[in-house]
């Protein structure tokens, strides 16, 4: 083993262990979010509506899934465009984990406290700064993977450009639903969907190119 291997240091590595790794992560992140939908207890008497009175749960759960499958989709797209890795990289992509992994615990707040107002406030501002996190470090790790020449040579520089465009928008869009979560916290886990749905379009195109390259 060599020597930067053995201590982390600035040696190249090949993609496919943090791949593997970090798509173990978010299978086991995406499979916890249905953990936070209970079997509804004693209701014996009116079965449809207790599971109706559970649109918070079922809320929290679409929103989140689709949220984790918006950055999955980013974070295939981002490695497939490497030759390589750099323990930098490697670091950043722990640090996205970290984030991930996190996002069932803001999800249980939005299905248990979405119907109180003001909870419902805390409950989307924490979700959403979870959110954003999560976005930066995806687009801290494209940049670092540009800015650090890792990106494979025979790639159009448009499709370079473009990611870095797709990738762009959810930090702002973010940053504004967390604001309207203070005031609206429904309508600012919906804008939360549509952010995810936003990625996850375009960035099925971008995926088939890459493949077919």
């Amino acid at each position: 083993m060599r020597n930067d291997e053995a201590l982390g240091g600035s040696g190249s590595y090949r993609t496919t262990r943090t791949e593997a790794f970090s798509d173990g992560v978010f299978a086991i992140a995406i499979t916890l979010l249905v953990l936070e939908i209970g079997v509804p207890a004693g209701a014996e008497d009116d079965l449809l509506g207790a599971l109706a009175d559970q649109w918070p749960s079922y809320l929290a759960y679409i929103v989140s899934f689709a949220s984790i499958g918006a950055v999955w989709f980013a974070h295939t797209v981002v490695t497939e465009y490497l030759h390589h890795t750099t323990s930098v990289f490697v670091r950043l992509n722990l640090l996205l984990l970290l984030v991930v992994s996190f996002l069932p615990f803001p999800t249980r707040l939005l299905a248990e406290y979405i119907g109180e107002p003001e909870p419902a406030r805390v409950a989307a501002t924490v979700y959403g700064i979870n959110l954003l996190l999560t976005s930066l470090l995806v687009s801290a790790l494209w940049r670092y993977a540009v800015h650090a020449d890792l990106v494979r040579r025979d790639l159009p520089d448009e499709d370079v450009r473009s990611l870095t465009r797709r990738l762009t928008p959810g930090l702002a869009g973010y940053v504004v639903m967390i604001v309207l979560g203070l005031f609206l916290p429904v309508i600012a886990v919906v804008g939360y969907f549509a952010i995810a749905v936003f990625i996850l379009v375009p960035l099925h195109h971008l995926r088939r190119r890459t493949s077919s390259g």
